[in-house]
């Protein structure tokens, strides 16, 4: 593709994902199949740029509304982010007015030329540096203005550099499936593919790629003989400390496309019996060819009509672990996601908190006495996290917090140092180098019956 015809891609790409409900990443991959022409190095030059326009679409609409320019005064979503490309080029690659002039020439497959409104944008940002002092902090740091209370309860001090990690790109990390290898042979398999990696500080079988960028793993031999799996270092934790040993069974209740679910066959050996269980079939289906991949063979699927399905009741206290990666905001995860910031409404965060509910009231029940109840978001947010924790634990007085700093003792030992010494873990981008997430294991007594 020429330079004119990425431009032109990127535009179209940006306005599918904000014109759509779809996530940035499945939009993306939709809006490529249906364009085989476009060749690896296209896709991460026109990924890139789209993605470079999500981070920063709070300041860029910031200038554009400074410069009193009606670019994108029309009423169509291409319009606005045609201008948002042309601010992009301007402030966060440093192109002139000129060369913005020339790529948008209207020849083929290439932007149209620039209308009077967008060369006067073009020539008003030229020169200009993406951060002004005038810029409120949720322009200048990208997250919408109503959670700005929230996110500061949640990180304090920390708030301004958390914030702006979230707005970098994140390292890829890649959890090595300990089915099929070691840490240091998969590190040796993809080294001889020329990916070169280091440990995860953090994770006891993380990989995260040395170098920046998304190198093209699917491709790899490493990744599809099963020895890899993509997962941020976090998520990992959240697998490792759910601690599911050889021969138990466990229930992955939220599990999506499978991810914590491969992680938990993998660390029993497939021993056991993994459930994994969503409300979405697409989900569910997906994750067959990830569990194939990785010689997983102790894992049933199971579609859940919602977190009441009557399955849950039929098997109560026959679990010895229960994990629920409840369904959250995703705040701990805009380094990877920073179109899912400006879809929240304030009305979607009480909505998500009556479903985590909703959950933690139904899979308590699969937990048999002696098990444990695993409650994971990757949020940021105090009301998903700990608030929860706390009514759930006041409903059900049966259930204990099992201290973090004892439970890592007992997964990850000396292998890493624990990150807290508080009962709850919290992982953020700026402090431990993974996205956002929060973990409680709860703990419910021996001696009590069967619900």
């Amino acid at each position: 593709m020429t330079p004119g015809a990425r431009l032109q891609a990127a535009i179209e790409l940006l306005a599918e994902i904000h014109g759509g409900g779809a996530p940035a990443d499945r939009t993306a991959a939709t809006f490529f199949r249906a364009r085989r022409y476009a060749g690896g190095q296209d896709r991460r030059a026109i990924t890139d740029r789209v993605y470079a326009v999500l981070r920063r679409r709070a300041a860029l609409d910031w200038w554009i509304a400074r410069t009193e320019s009606d670019a994108a005064a029309t009423d169509t979503q291409y319009s606005q982010d045609r201008a948002r490309l042309i601010a992009a080029l301007a402030l966060l690659e440093g192109w002139s007015a000129d060369r913005i002039a020339g790529a948008f020439d209207g020849g083929r497959y290439r932007p149209a030329r620039l209308n009077p409104a967008e060369r006067r944008l073009a020539k008003a940002l030229a020169g200009q540096d993406i951060a002004h002092p005038d810029q409120l902090r949720w322009v200048r740091l990208e997250f919408p203005e109503w959670l700005e209370p929230a996110l500061e309860a949640a990180l304090g001090s920390r708030f301004e550099a958390e914030m702006a990690a979230l707005i970098a790109e994140a390292p890829v990390d890649l959890r090595v499936n300990g089915l099929k290898a070691t840490r240091e042979e998969a590190a040796a398999a993809l080294a001889a593919e020329g990916i070169a990696t280091v440990p995860t500080p953090l994770s006891p079988i993380g990989l995260r790629i040395a170098e920046a960028g998304r190198p093209p793993l699917a491709g790899l031999d490493a990744f599809r003989r099963g020895l890899i799996e993509v997962q941020d270092e976090g998520s990992q934790l959240i697998a490792i400390l759910t601690d599911a040993r050889p021969g138990q069974r466990v229930v992955d209740f939220c599990a999506g496309a499978g991810g914590k679910t491969l992680a938990l066959a993998a660390a029993m050996e497939n021993k056991g019996q993994v459930i994994a269980c969503d409300v979405l079939p697409g989900r569910i289906e997906r994750a067959a060819v990830r569990l194939r991949r990785a010689g997983v063979h102790n894992v049933e699927r199971r579609q859940l009509s919602s977190e009441r399905d009557p399955w849950v009741r039929r098997h109560a206290a026959a679990f010895d672990r229960v994990l629920i990666d409840a369904p959250c905001t995703g705040s701990g995860t805009w380094r990877r996601n920073p179109d899912a910031k400006w879809r929240l409404r304030p009305e979607d965060l009480a909505e998500l908190n009556a479903l985590q509910r909703r959950i933690l009231d139904s899979a308590w029940r699969l937990v048999k006495p002696g098990g444990r109840l695993v409650y994971a978001t990757c949020s940021l947010l105090p009301a998903e996290n700990g608030a929860q924790v706390e009514w759930f634990l006041a409903q059900r007085p049966e259930f204990a917090i099992r201290p973090i700093p004892a439970v890592w003792a007992e997964t990850i030992g000396d292998a890493a140092a624990c990150p807290t010494e508080e009962p709850c873990l919290s992982l953020t981008p700026a402090r431990d180098g993974t996205d956002g997430f929060f973990l409680a294991v709860l703990e419910r007594r021996r001696e009590e019956a069967a619900p």
